[in-house]
């Protein structure tokens, strides 16, 4: 996902809906948008357009689908907030993150077994 795909929080709640869903008829998306979002059925097809244009989805035939994957768009949107915020450093972010916290034994078990998989070497 590159720089021009850049979510704002109403494109991911539009696009979450989208992904809940699809493939997803481009009526039924006006439906499921007014009900989960609140939005009439010019704003639902504005931001169609609008993702459409951006590379994240696509409408043909009146079906909507995702061109990029919520995992996609989380990681990369995950590590440029890391790369701004904490200067790239993900243990700068853990830190401040975890200020005042306390981590169960599981969850302490389970961020030792992810750390041991991305491991180098």
């Amino acid at each position: 996902m590159n720089e021009n795909r850049r979510l704002a929080d109403s494109d991911f709640r539009f696009m979450t809906v989208i992904w809940d869903n699809e493939p997803v008829g481009s009526m039924r998306l006006v439906d499921l948008c007014a009900d989960a979002l609140g939005w009439k059925k010019s704003t639902t097809f504005t931001m169609l357009r609008k993702m459409c244009a951006k590379g994240m989805a696509k409408n043909e035939h009146s079906t909507v689908t995702s061109l990029v994957s919520r995992e996609q768009v989380r990681r990369t949107e995950s590590e440029r907030f890391v790369s701004e915020t904490f200067s790239g450093s993900l243990p700068g972010f853990l830190v401040a993150f975890m200020d005042g916290k306390t981590l169960s034994d599981k969850e302490v078990d389970e961020l030792k077994r992810l750390i041991d998989e991305h491991r180098k070497g």
